[in-house]
């Protein structure tokens, strides 16, 4: 008899953590390698767990495939490792319990951990080992991301009629992070081929009992259900889990009352927990029929209050639009920031960009700043943020911070590395690209948090994407937009261009793509500003002819600003014809030189107006 006709007719226990245990014993580098270095420890925490009444164990190959075996430099031994776990498990079950060939998911929220090429190519390499060694059915657990849950099962559908069993991990109640109720997403997987549904891992066992009173009975397939121990706690530098094994036990009738017929542990669960399930679940027959909770449907307001105007990526793809560029403080001295906004304001500007503490150094938060021009001056701000200084909970929280400000306006970067600015012993998060920040956003946008809960009220950001002209493979900087329109982005904002041929070679690069560009323009200060920002700064390339130019100005101050108003003047010129969006640069505080430029492209629209009505 297998898996599939027990499950008809009873409830199956299933083992509980692995890796816990490890943990616990000390050990903190590749679990799955203990399958070649140390296979006696890991036949006995399956002998541990089939004793305490497991009668499902799972190989330790949860990490165990290309990608993953890659961080430690075993990518070559993904076979050897998976043939050595199943062996393992087969002999440590001697015919008293099944053995199921278990494959990570390998995306979390982040899409960019992996392509997914390269997740079924890891995962056919792994799932082949396991269809040679034979093992009694399939673990799919641990998924996050359920177009990739999808895409292996599919495969591991095609290969095997094996008993396929495939676990979904959430971060909220009963809906994933993509904001798919898990109801539809376990009916998807059920009718892509899987066997088993369920969840597992990131929640205990009260959320998700609590998410499963949401779920109906499978038509064909069986629900199951392999929680943490509880919420971890952090203490010492290590993640402790101090779940009591009795209250896990009366859980596991809570979830058998929920429908589920497969219950085991993810992470905290020990031989204790299990025995726990066994003992409270002895005697009892799986459930044919369950009242389903229907959710109470939550109001979701599009947008509170009318914008008052256009986004900045509708005003410049049908008319000139000029935006500037103005660093925050470094200091709490705030006097000569809100002079520069307000001349600026008064130049004509559409919006003030400020960036998310630019060269990695300490800067008064844009947020604050943002929300002080808009209040004290009437300033529309361009806020940008950057995937280097918070985690996902920063990001999300910040952004709804904006919103209840009232501040939709947000460019979306990556960020300068930590080691160039003032604190290069800080560290620098980047839990997202740029890409996948972009994408959160536009949920945000739908109403869905990163988590996938509803947030009662869609945001209405307008989303810029960085754009870096300076490169020797234009048509891979392009690649790149390309790839950033397809994750949601309104419109780019590009690096500063010093080369007048340059506007003309970009525009032909970029004429084809469907969303508008403010094209970036900086005014130098000195020849000393000059050569740092051709040498040093990332991203910024002078020709020799701008560096020459500033070089004979020497050591006089006005000339030298003089020059480069004259020398983004015609930068200016160079790209007007081409760009609706200019984009300007302050460099240091002199918010002079780019009301002079504002003023200049101003006059320069005027002076078309009087051509055009001189010429009809």
């Amino acid at each position: 008899m297998g898996i599939l006709q027990e499950l008809q007719n009873r409830i199956l226990i299933a083992d509980g953590a692995m890796g816990t245990l490890l943990y616990s014993f000390g050990v903190d580098y590749c679990f799955e390698e203990l399958n070649l270095l140390q296979p006696d420890r890991i036949t006995k925490i399956h002998e541990a767990y089939i004793e305490a009444g497991a009668e499902v164990i799972q190989t330790n190959t949860y990490g165990a495939n290309y990608l993953k075996l890659a961080r430690y430099g075993l990518e070559d031994q993904v076979k050897d490792i998976n043939a050595a776990a199943i062996q393992i498990a087969k002999k440590a079950a001697n015919g008293k319990a099944y053995v199921l060939g278990t494959l990570g998911g390998i995306r979390s929220i982040k899409k960019s951990a992996a392509t997914i090429e390269e997740i079924k190519r890891s995962f056919r390499e792994q799932l082949y080992t396991f269809l040679l060694e034979g093992v009694d059915g399939l673990l799919l657990e641990t998924f996050y991301d359920l177009d990739e849950l999808k895409t292996v099962l599919q495969i591991a559908r095609k290969e095997t009629n094996l008993p396929i069993i495939a676990q979904v991990s959430i971060h909220e109640v009963a809906v994933l992070q993509d904001g798919t109720p898990l109801a539809n997403a376990f009916k998807q997987l059920e009718d892509l081929g899987a066997d088993v549904v369920g969840l597992n891992c990131r929640l205990g066992p009260h959320h998700i009992t609590k998410a499963l009173e949401e779920v109906p009975l499978p038509e064909k397939a069986f629900l199951s259900a392999y929680p943490n121990a509880s919420l971890p706690d952090y203490i010492d530098g290590r993640l402790i889990y101090e779940s009591d094994a009795e209250y896990f036990g009366e859980c596991a009738v809570n979830l058998r009352n929920q429908g589920v017929r497969l219950i085991g542990g993810c992470c905290g669960t020990t031989p204790r927990h299990i025995k726990a399930v066994r003992e409270k679940l002895q005697g009892l027959a799986p459930i044919t029929y369950k009242d389903v909770k229907v959710k109470q449907t939550e109001p979701t307001i599009t947008v509170l209050s009318k914008r008052s105007k256009p986004h900045l990526h509708e005003i410049v793809a049908k008319e000139r639009s000029v935006i500037v560029e103005l660093d925050t403080p470094k200091t709490l001295n705030t006097t000569s920031f809100m002079e520069g906004a307000k001349a600026l304001k008064e130049a004509g500007i559409d919006a003030l960009t400020m960036a998310d503490n630019s060269l990695a150094s300490p800067r008064i938060c844009n947020m604050a700043m943002a929300a002080i021009v808009k209040n004290e001056l009437g300033i529309r701000p361009l806020v940008h943020i950057t995937c280097r200084d918070r985690n996902l909970i920063g990001l999300q929280s910040h952004l709804m911070g904006l919103d209840a400000l009232g501040i939709d306006q947000v460019l979306a970067v990556t960020g300068d590395p930590t080691k160039i600015g003032d604190f290069p012993g800080a560290t620098s998060v980047y839990d997202l690209s740029s890409f996948e920040l972009i994408s959160l956003i536009k949920q945000l946008n739908e109403g869905i948090t990163f988590s996938g809960k509803p947030l009662e009220k869609k945001t209405s950001f307008s989303v810029a994407a960085a754009f870096n002209p300076n490169v020797r493979h234009l048509d891979k900087a392009i690649k790149r937009l390309e790839k950033k329109i397809k994750h949601g982005a309104d419109y780019f904002i590009s690096q500063p261009i010093f080369d007048e041929k340059k506007f003309l070679e970009v525009y032909e690069h970029t004429k084809h793509l469907s969303k508008p560009i403010y094209i970036g323009i900086m005014p130098i200060v000195s020849s000393q500003n000059a050569e740092f920002l051709h040498n040093e700064v990332p991203g910024i390339k002078l020709t020799d002819e701008i560096r020459e130019k500033m070089a004979r100005c020497g050591s006089d101050r006005e000339k030298a600003k003089m020059e480069g108003i004259a020398i983004a003047k015609s930068l200016i010129d160079a790209a007007f014809d081409l760009f609706n969006g200019i984009y300007l640069i302050t460099p240091f505080m002199r918010y002079d030189m780019t009301v002079k430029l504002v003023q200049y492209i101003h006059q320069k629209c005027a002076n078309r107006v009087q051509e055009r009505k001189i010429t009809n």
